[in-house]
C-alpha cells in the first residue's frame, strides 16, 4: 500500500527539527554560509573541498521519494541522502536516509561511527535494538509515526518481522555518519581477518568461519 505524499514530507520535517544544533553535531562547525562539496577534488580535508560554482541542484535530491528494491539477502535497502548525494550538506553536519524492509527484512547490527541517528516510522511495524558498552540490550516494537534514536557508535539493528512491508526516514548529525556491519566487518574485509581471530573470538571452529564467509564474500559477475 503506498504511503500518502504528505505523510512523507511530515516525516522528513519531524526528524529535521529535533536535529541538534550544527555546534552539537557529530561534524566541526562551519566557517562559511556554504561549502558545497567538489567531490571530484583530490585535496583531502576534513570533509571535501568546496567548489567554486554553486547551483541549486548541490541542494535537491529526490532519492527518497520512492521505495528502494529489498530483493537482496537481508531483505532490506537503505537509500542514503548524504554528503555523497547532495553535495550542498558539506560541513552542515546532518544527512538523512530511507531504509525499506521486506517482510522478515532485516537491517542486521552495524554502527554510525560519526553520529547519533533517529528514525522516523513511515509504515509497518519493526523491532528495532542498540547495544550499550554495558553488553545491555535497549530494544523496542516501533509502528507508524513512532521514533527511535540510535546513540552514536552503539551496535543497532532493524527487523520486521511482519507480513508487510515497513520504511522509515533516518535522520543524522552528521553528512556523512559511515555505516560498518559487524558481519561485514568481520568476515568479509579485505585482507581478511586471520581464522584464528575470529574461532577464538566466536568459539567457534575453523570449518564454521570458513562457511560464513563464504556466504558473505562478494557475489562474482
Amino acid at each position: 500500500m503506498a504511503f500518502p505524499s504528505q505523510s512523507l514530507s511530515f516525516a522528513v520535517v519531524a526528524v529535521l527539527v529535533i536535529l541538534p544544533s550544527p555546534s552539537l553535531s557529530g561534524d566541526p562547525d562551519l566557517l562559511q554560509d556554504i561549502c558545497v562539496a567538489d567531490l571530484t577534488s583530490t585535496v583531502k580535508v576534513n570533509g571535501f573541498a568546496c567548489k567554486a560554482t554553486v547551483t541549486e541542484d548541490d541542494f535537491y535530491y529526490k532519492g527518497l521519494a520512492a521505495p528502494g528494491n529489498t530483493n537482496n539477502t537481508y531483505g532490506s535497502v537503505v537509500t542514503g541522502a548524504n554528503v555523497e548525494k547532495v553535495p550542498g550538506l558539506n560541513t552542515l553536519g546532518v544527512s538523512m536516509s530511507r531504509i525499506d524492509y521486506a517482510p522478515g527484512g532485516l537491517n542486521p547490527p552495524h554502527t554510525h561511527p560519526r553520529a547519533t541517528e533517529m528514525v522516523f516510522v513511515l509504515e509497518g511495524a519493526l523491532d528495532v535494538g542498540f547495544i550499550t558498552t554495558g553488553n545491555k540490550l535497549v530494544a523496542k516494537t516501533i509502528t507508524a509515526g513512532d521514533v527511535f534514536v540510535f546513540p552514536r557508535g552503539l551496535v543497532h539493528f532493524q527487523k520486521n518481522n511482519g507480513d508487510a512491508p515497513a520504511a522509515v526516514i533516518s535522520a543524522f548529525n552528521s553528512q556523512l555518519p559511515g555505516t560498518q556491519s559487524l558481519a561485514m566487518t568481520l568476515f568479509a574485509a579485505t585482507p581478511e581477518v586471520p581464522n584464528n581471530v575470529l574461532t577464538k573470538a566466536f568459539q567457534v571452529g575453523t570449518k564454521e568461519v570458513e562457511k560464513i564467509k563464504s556466504r558473505l564474500a562478494p557475489k562474482k559477475s
